[in-house]
């Protein structure tokens, strides 16, 4: 025990003697909190609408102005020609294009209903799809202040024309809908939690793979292997210093969701302080195996950062693991990344217990012990 506590001073002595290496471990990751968690959404927070109006009546303005007034959507220009609105949308000054025919007030006050046609630029597919929902909200609002039905006829760059069915009508269904856990549909409260996993993840796996590769490079790891350190004592005061900063790292990021970002906490704090310590467990134990399969520090970076990247793209952080191929969902479930991520929304955004966790919290020990031991096994095999 009384070696193990040298060797932790020593290694706490050398981290933050390397001004660098603690600006890597403190500074950069709530730099990139602060960055992402502003930047990382699939929210639409404006269109750029071109309005081709060929009515020119006091319902066609009407509605121009309430998709205008909803803030969702900026007029950047206005013709009676299809033509002119097709060359904004191909030159990429327009996101949607608002096409109302010529007799859009005459058949709503003739028969209670008239078309509108959407057309909107699907490059970038989820985009297209949160403003055309934007888009038949608005109408649908329009509808039911007229007493009329509007259909909106949606068309992507590249295909036709289809109709928007159902109908949007002043008769439908009245719908209410009450949003759980997120009542605001602020997407910062659902991507903030998974971002501090990913802060956490690349402080735990990097910065130990790194550090023992560190060690190889100047020689010092041959010279504690022929000590009489136990290999236990040894492995532990290379990873116990970056659990610790890894928890600190995730306080700190904690302390910044909430009074940068205002992300609610409804759940226990002690329950994802302790579900952290679980996973950095796992976290360190991959940096370890990847310290046993390279030599330099430039070779863990790289390697570090390709399965650092794998983990976060089958994580379900930017889209839903739901949403995958069913091959990519099994394989998913080998992802320590994807099950901490769970834990931490259902516990900051839902408040769930110790029971709710129990299954991913579960896997998460297995993945550590199995990949700790592991790693420690290879440790002893390159270390004779």
């Amino acid at each position: 025990m009384q070696s193990l506590r040298y060797l932790l001073r020593k290694e706490f002595l050398q981290i933050f003697r390397d001004r660098f290496m603690v600006a890597q471990l403190l500074l950069m990751p709530i730099i990139q909190l602060l960055l992402l968690g502003n930047a990382a959404t699939f929210e639409v927070k404006s269109a750029r609408m071109y309005v081709v109006d060929r009515d020119h009546t006091v319902t066609s303005r009407g509605l121009i102005q309430r998709l205008t007034a909803s803030r969702r959507f900026s007029p950047v220009g206005a013709s009676p020609s299809m033509n002119v609105a097709d060359q904004w949308m191909l030159e990429r000054k327009a996101d949607m294009i608002l096409s109302i025919p010529a007799d859009f007030e005459r058949d709503i006050v003739r028969t209670r209903r008239a078309d509108v046609q959407l057309i909107l630029n699907a490059e970038d597919g989820a985009a297209a799809g949160v403003t055309q929902s934007y888009a038949a909200q608005i109408i649908a609002a329009y509808a039911n202040e007229l007493g009329t039905e509007l259909t909106p006829l949606i068309r992507t760059a590249g295909q036709g024309t289809r109709p928007d069915r159902p109908a949007i009508s002043a008769q439908a269904i009245d719908v209410r809908a009450r949003a759980w856990y997120n009542p605001d549909l602020d997407y910062q409260d659902y991507m903030v939690p998974g971002i501090l996993v990913q802060l956490v993840t690349v402080v735990g796996t990097l910065m130990t793979a790194m550090n023992i590769v560190r060690e190889k490079e100047i020689g010092t790891l041959d010279q504690l292997s022929v000590t009489p350190l136990s290999q236990g004592a040894f492995m532990a005061a290379k990873l116990i210093p970056f659990w610790i900063i890894a928890l600190v790292e995730l306080t700190l990021g904690l302390v910044v969701a909430r009074f940068v970002f205002h992300i609610p906490m409804l759940g226990s704090i002690l329950l994802v302080f302790a579900t952290a310590a679980v996973y950095l467990v796992a976290a360190l134990g991959i940096g370890l195996f990847i310290s046993t399969l390279v030599e330099t520090q430039q070779q863990a970076m790289f390697v570090t950062f390709f399965i650092v990247m794998i983990y976060l793209l089958m994580s379900g952080l930017f889209t839903p693991v739901r949403s995958m191929p069913d091959w990519a969902q099994w394989l998913a479930q080998l992802n320590p990344v994807k099950h901490f991520i769970e834990i931490m929304r259902a516990v900051l955004l839902k408040g769930a217990t110790a029971r709710d966790i129990a299954r991913p919290v579960g896997i998460l020990a297995a993945f550590g012990i199995v990949v700790l031991t592991l790693a420690v096994r290879q440790y002893g095999r390159r270390a004779t």
